[in-house]
């Protein structure tokens, strides 16, 4: 990186953006901490603002200039009003998704062009590859950590002013830095998979956000004979085992949900399984769609592992993916990232499971 160039790391008061923001300055660049004040329910404790004073306390640590950014408001709106819709449609999201699109790369990084920075850095796993005047996103050299999945929305002319600065270290290494440079954050725990909620209760959440949507209705097999009852939709999602309440003599797992007649479809292990899915909100890296019938490796969740699959890209942002095999827990509402090796291609929401068309199979 030629010049001093000027850097606003996204601070959470976690070990990672700490780490991140360690070696920036350790690179010799201007940096300066911008951390976001985020809506959350309210609690016993300071919830966001013990991050947000955690993150002071590294900055005073660093020597650099500490900023907080009031996106409550805008969280509220475009994050937690979506998670609680999307419940109610029956759909299952991740809330991470869509913070990183529409807050952190997009207000976020706003705020930081108003500080005249030149670069966003984050504490995200996971690496941008030059290659001639083109820019990719890459996953991190520690597949176990790799973060990328959640950046799937980035396009490339986003990349050209982003930093991931612990895309080429281990979580181990980061805690081992953050050690060695007395950071206050080493030993921080990890966040919680819902930060804005209190509990990390989403059930109890939508209980108090959607009482009208949660309505007990029937279990259903495949064949619509009824097992049972359940407690409400948006408490259940697909590949679920625990929480149904049948006995019987094998286990029985969520193959889908019924939003028209409020009903749970049951079925066993092997019968899970789809051979595709149709993805909306398409987004691509490069901004261009992928040829028809592209060869990929595709994730339906953050920790499911990339497996064959083609795509075969639609009109009004949509495409069609068909796995090698039949893949399980195909999930509404979650995103499926495309990847070729370690190279993101990009991604979309899922919005429904399919079967294999007709002469337009994997092959």
């Amino acid at each position: 990186m030629a010049g001093r160039r000027r850097v606003a790391v996204a601070m959470s008061g976690g070990v990672d953006s700490s780490v991140a923001a360690a070696l920036l300055l350790g690179r010799g660049c201007d940096v300066t901490g911008l951390s976001m004040r985020l809506w959350q329910e309210r609690s016993n404790g300071n919830g966001d603002l013990d991050g947000l004073s955690a993150a002071r306390l590294v900055c005073r640590h660093l020597g650099i200039p500490h900023r907080v950014v009031d996106l409550r408001q805008e969280f509220l709106r475009e994050v937690v009003d979506y998670f609680v819709s999307e419940y109610a449609r029956g759909r299952t999201p991740n809330p991470c998704l869509r913070c990183n699109r529409i807050i952190k790369f997009g207000l976020l990084r706003e705020h930081a062009r108003q500080l005249e920075c030149d670069f966003l850095a984050t504490g995200h796993y996971a690496r941008i590859q030059r290659v001639g005047a083109a820019h990719r996103l890459l996953r991190a050299a520690d597949s176990g950590k790799d973060q990328s999945y959640v950046l799937y929305a980035l396009r490339e002319h986003q990349l050209t002013s982003l930093l991931f600065p612990l895309g080429n270290h281990t979580k181990a290494q980061v805690r081992t830095m953050a050690r060695a440079r007395a950071l206050p954050a080493a030993d921080r725990p990890e966040s919680q998979d819902v930060c804005f909620l209190r509990d990390n209760d989403y059930r109890r959440f939508l209980a108090e956000r959607l009482p009208g949507a949660i309505r007990p209705g029937p279990i259903y097999d495949l064949h619509g004979r009824q097992l049972g009852e359940h407690r409400g939709l948006p408490f259940y999602t697909v590949g679920q085992r625990e929480g149904l309440g049948i006995s019987g003599p094998r286990p029985l797992y969520v193959k889908s949900l019924d939003l028209a007649r409020n009903a749970l479809i049951a079925g066993f292990a092997e019968e899970l399984g789809r051979d595709g899915l149709i993805a909306a909100e398409m987004s691509y890296v490069s901004g261009q769609e992928l040829p028809v019938a592209s060869a990929v490796e595709a994730k339906i969740r953050y920790r499911a592992r990339p497996v064959p699959a083609r795509v075969w890209p639609l009109t009004g942002r949509r495409a069609r993916v068909l796995f090698q095999s039949p893949l399980r827990d195909i999930t509404p509402g979650q995103a499926v990232v495309l990847y070729r090796g370690d190279w993101l291609l990009g991604g979309g929401i899922i919005s429904q499971a399919i079967d294999r068309v007709p002469h337009t199979g994997y092959k």
